[in-house]
């Protein structure tokens, strides 16, 4: 028996299978795309060519398209899949999770797993993986590109703009200035961190600090964030997963079995 979760996220939707001991079989993220149906379908298609049959797992699915998706188990908000996933990523018994996706920003507060206290920033695209990503089309290089460039800045600059309309335009004028990308790109994980450990603030988070989501993977956000809150802020090469990790998780326990 096999137990799997899927996190259909805004821009991508990540899927983790765990076998009967919790142990990661299989993992895999895609985009999203515009049809939740069709992207969890093609996941669950190709888990069958990896060996992986319908028949033989549960599905628990999580994230803002959870309910788009017919053929599975259970349904669990996201809130719940980070915390759980984040406590078997972590293994410590209470901390601050944030989660920073493609359309929001979350703050976490857990206890073994079991979330206590969260607030979240659902409503600006500022902060979070969408305006990272707007502002690389802007400068003209890769997300991943983005990751590593805004390491090598050597003249700091800053993004004060609240809005990522108004972000945008700031970064036209700096280009127009002949800014290097770097320090523009500098800028803008500063901005980023600075958004999200206000937030953390309010919820009253303290450490220890873990982070998960697809900005996890930008090292230099993770860097001015650990600057922003005075604390070390942990990464797992999971922090993508989490999510559907946490659904896994769920769905094991439906056997019985919690980790």
């Amino acid at each position: 028996m096999y137990f799997t979760g899927i996190d259909m996220g805004s821009t991508c939707t990540k899927l983790i299978v765990l076998d009967e001991g919790g142990a990661i079989a299989y993992k895999k993220v895609v985009s999203t795309g515009w049809n939740c149906v069709e992207t969890a379908k093609g996941l669950i298609d190709g888990l069958a060519k990896e060996g992986f049959a319908r028949e033989n797992m549960l599905i628990v699915s999580t994230g803002y398209g959870r309910q788009a998706i017919p053929f599975a188990d259970k349904k669990v908000t996201e809130i719940s899949c980070h915390g759980r996933g984040a406590y078997y990523l972590f293994n410590d018994d209470a901390f601050t999770l944030i989660d920073i996706g493609g359309q929001d920003t979350k703050i976490i507060e857990t206890e073994r797993g079991t979330v206590r206290n969260f607030i979240m920033n659902d409503k600006c695209s500022a902060g979070t993986g969408r305006f990272l990503e707007i502002m690389a089309g802007v400068l003209g290089v890769g997300l991943n590109e983005m990751c590593e460039l805004g390491r090598e800045s050597k003249n700091h600059v800053s993004i004060s703009s609240m809005c990522t309309v108004f972000a945008e335009s700031e970064v036209v004028s700096l280009i127009a200035r002949s800014t290097a990308p770097a320090d523009i790109i500098h800028g803008l994980n500063k901005s980023v961190a600075g958004k999200t450990a206000a937030l953390a603030r309010r919820t009253g988070g303290v450490a220890p600090f873990m982070m998960t989501g697809g900005v996890a993977r930008n090292r230099g956000v993770v860097k001015e964030l650990e600057t922003a809150l005075k604390a070390p802020v942990e990464v797992s090469e999971y922090s993508q997963l989490c999510g559907s990790l946490g659904a896994a998780l769920f769905a094991l326990e439906k056997m019985g079995v919690k980790l």
